[in-house]
């Protein structure tokens, strides 16, 4: 089984990924850990090769659980993945939670990843969570709707969440496919 959770800036993907990845005993990718260098360096704008190298790696294992939106190695994942939970929820939602995440993000000063904490200095930037939410939210919406409708993704076993609500009854859903995988093993 291999998942991969989708949704914009805020919208609890990487929450998701680890929740599903611990209840189903799947290795979890966490794909901004992956991306992020010192100093907020993005290798998809200094070294995508090696962001696509370790994402590559990261995936050829036979199972896992992966979050994140990163259009250059979409397709490497998506091609790979018998999942995907697509995280769908309203722009209020959105916004509250990213919101809400990098206000505790800037008072906790929690390491995010490769030394880099959140800054409210980079808060007016187009590319912080919180404007890039905003700004993406429809066209992303769009986007996913566009590429699930696809042949491309056909192989995919999509689960479209609209509501937070919904979360317990995909983890459910995607047991019960853990399961029948193991029988027909």
């Amino acid at each position: 089984m291999r998942i991969v959770v989708v949704g914009t800036s805020g919208a609890g993907k990487t929450t998701m990924a680890k929740s599903i990845a611990s209840m189903l005993n799947l290795p979890c990718i966490e794909l901004d850990r992956l991306h992020w260098g010192p100093d907020w360096e993005a290798l998809t704008e200094t070294n995508p090769d090696e962001f696509v190298r370790r994402v590559s790696a990261a995936i050829s294992a036979n199972s896992w659980v992966s979050d994140g939106n990163y259009a250059v190695v979409r397709d490497l994942i998506w091609r790979r993945a018998t999942h995907l939970v697509w995280l769908d929820y309203g722009r209020p939602l959105i916004m509250y939670r990213v919101i809400k995440r990098s206000i505790t993000r800037a008072f906790d000063q929690t390491e995010l990843w490769a030394g880099n904490k959140e800054d409210w200095r980079r808060w007016l930037r187009p590319s912080h969570p919180i404007r890039w939410a905003w700004s993406t939210w429809r066209e992303r919406r769009s986007r996913f709707e566009h590429l699930l409708n696809g042949e491309q993704y056909n192989h995919l076993a999509v689960l479209r969440l609209q509501t937070p609500r919904a979360t317990d009854e995909v983890v459910d859903q995607l047991r019960l496919s853990k399961s029948h995988e193991l029988r027909k093993i």
